[in-house]
């Protein structure tokens, strides 16, 4: 009887450079959000970086769990921490998936803990009155304060990312049960919502749109220093720096935790709040 010559293929303990490299890109291929990839990106990097700059050991648990160590040892906080573990287990997850990792050493990464979060972060928002102030610090005179101006009030009362304001268009703007709202917004993680939009904010978006001649398409786009329209659209770092801007101090406001905290605290009157089922907090800023 004849005995086969073909050699069973053995998974490796030890991934160097090539390998790592084809399983990250295993992983970014998985993930369709553009954020998620360039964090995911960036924790690989950092993992592996550090792998080689290690004595070349196993990528086991052990290795995981010393790399952890190297992490808390940065200070870096509990959740920047349990997403770079969770990179790196994703990443000998596809390893092990393409038969470059000992399926005993991915189920053993898989079973590194990540940081305790202890507490809850106090975050970084603004006041009503500071609100105010961002919201009038753009010149409503111009072309580009009534852009600026509109860029601002979406943020702030809708609780928009800046990638979601870049992609606005005309056509997002519907009038659902005779209020309007930004309908089928795909925001992160492909995530597809309705978001409510008070009247002032809609006010401050048609005289945008009039100003410029805008009807359809995008609905930002690029002004020049003369003052006039060019391109289609505008980037997530034009809308960064609308904010540096306009900002009421020193730092870069969050407008997105701006009116989820101000939602949180109910802190509009009821008699000011345009329409909103959930909250009474539509006009706090306006």
């Amino acid at each position: 009887m004849k005995t086969s010559s073909r050699k069973k293929k053995v998974a490796k303990r030890v991934l160097k450079l090539p390998d790592l490299d084809f399983a990250k890109r295993a992983v970014l291929n998985t993930l369709g959000s553009p954020e998620s990839k360039r964090a995911y990106e960036f924790a690989i990097d950092d993992f592996v970086a550090w792998y080689c700059s290690e004595p070349r050991l196993a990528f086991s648990k052990t290795v995981v769990l010393r790399y952890r160590l190297d992490l808390e040892g940065r200070r870096l906080s509990p959740a920047t921490i349990n997403l770079r573990l969770a990179a790196v287990r994703r990443l000998a997850y596809e390893a092990a998936d393409t038969g470059l990792l000992s399926p005993e050493l991915a189920a053993g990464i898989a079973r590194v803990k990540g940081a305790k979060r202890i507490g809850v972060r106090l975050g970084n928002w603004l006041t009503a009155e500071q609100s105010q102030t961002l919201l009038r610090a753009p010149d409503a005179e111009s072309l580009k304060g009534r852009r600026d101006r509109a860029i601002l009030g979406v943020m702030l009362a809708c609780g928009l990312r800046r990638s979601e304001v870049a992609d606005l268009t005309v056509q997002h703007f519907q009038q659902r049960e005779e209020h309007w709202v930004i309908a089928d917004l795909i925001g992160k993680a492909a995530h597809i919502r309705t978001v409510p939009v008070p009247g002032w904010v809609k006010a401050t978006i048609d005289g945008w749109m009039a100003a410029a001649g805008i009807t359809a398409g995008p609905l930002f786009r690029c002004i020049s220093r003369w003052g006039t329209i060019w391109g289609e659209g505008i980037t997530e770092k034009v809308i960064w720096h609308v904010v540096k801007e306009s900002r009421p101090r020193p730092g870069l406001p969050n407008c997105r935790l701006t009116i989820v905290a101000a939602r949180a605290r109910g802190c509009a009157a009821p008699q000011a709040a345009s329409w909103n089922r959930s909250s009474s907090c539509w006009d706090t800023f306006r």
